[in-house]
């Protein structure tokens, strides 16, 4: 366990990591012994500052739910990270490419919840009970640590790469569609990138959801409704550069477009 200097200090570097757009070594070459509760409690004190300092909360991102995303960042278990109300685009959007530092782009769902969720002993069906509706997002990655051999415990500590999403337009209640073959095809510039659908994300995209409330029980907190759940990716990151131009096809769920500015 790290000691709560420790905590503050890494907390201040990854703040003016993200005020700067820059990359701090690994945590975990520089404290061999940090743990996944010392990366939360990191990532939490970074999070309690932002909303000192006047941010909204509005939801919750989960990463790293699919075996594509397990073999792309060599880490086997999901984890969270927390999403502000200035991070969130619409479909169509021009994003400014030097808000963010190792910018990639996920294929997501991401979920609205009506009603509050909690552990711990959540099922899929209980998530799905929660959920008042479902929306196609893109998941735009920023990360402040060096990628080359980063750990859970630098992921979770760096709010777990999450850097913005852009939502589409089309909304489907969980009884409207089968959410696990929804389709991700990813383009840029014209060329089709990466292609996956839902079901790559534990077997059920909302399984997520779940795992979340429960995890949340433990750290003694729950889900909220209204709060947006973006459930994880179901392909494999993709770079992308200024000027780039974003598509992805989600079938029945619509079509997400953006710019890289």
């Amino acid at each position: 366990m790290l000691h709560p200097d420790d905590i503050a200090a890494i907390a201040a570097e990854l703040a003016e990591a993200d005020r700067t757009h820059g990359v701090i070594p690994r945590i975990t070459a520089r404290y061999p012994g940090a743990t996944v509760e010392d990366s939360y409690a990191i990532q939490g004190m970074w999070r309690d500052q932002n909303i000192a300092a006047g941010r909204t909360l509005v939801g919750r991102k989960i990463g790293l739910t699919s075996k594509a995303m397990q073999q792309a960042t060599g880490i086997t278990e999901p984890d969270y990270g927390v999403m502000f109300d200035d991070t969130v685009y619409r479909s169509g959007a021009e994003i400014p490419v030097e808000k963010f530092s190792n910018v990639r782009i996920e294929v997501e769902l991401a979920f609205v919840l009506k009603t509050p969720l909690e552990g711990p002993d959540c099922t899929l069906d209980d998530a799905l009970a929660a959920i008042d509706y479902a929306v196609p997002a893109l998941e735009v990655l920023n990360s402040h640590i060096e990628l080359e051999g980063r750990t859970i415990v630098d992921t979770i500590s760096d709010n777990a790469a999450y850097g913005a999403m852009v939502l589409g337009e089309v909304h489907k209640r969980p009884d409207e569609i089968d959410l696990r073959w929804v389709p991700g095809v990813l383009s840029r510039n014209g060329e089709i990138e990466e292609t996956g659908v839902a079901a790559g994300v534990l077997g059920h995209p909302a399984t997520g959801v779940a795992w979340l409330a429960n995890k949340f029980h433990q750290h003694g907190a729950r889900l909220e409704a209204g709060e947006i759940i973006l459930a994880g990716s179901f392909t494999r990151p993709m770079w992308v550069s200024r000027g780039d131009t974003v598509r992805c096809d989600y079938g029945p769920m619509g079509v997400i477009e953006c710019r890289f500015v």
